[in-house]
């Protein structure tokens, strides 16, 4: 494998590993990942929201 394969492949595991830890210890929960998971909806469907499309993720 090359260096940037290495490198890349260490910085996404470093990342995974530290939301899961996150996660565990409670900084991150459901609100947070139901907000994030709307507003993307909203920027790649920004059309459907000019349309009066509700894409707010709710319970």
């Amino acid at each position: 494998m090359s260096y940037r394969v290495i490198r890349w492949l260490v910085i996404v595991l470093y990342l995974i590993i530290g939301v899961v830890i996150a996660w565990d210890h409670g900084y991150l929960g459901l609100g947070w990942l139901r907000t994030v998971a709307s507003a993307i909806l909203a920027i790649f469907l920004w059309w459907l929201v000019l349309l009066g499309v509700n894409l707010h993720i709710h319970p």
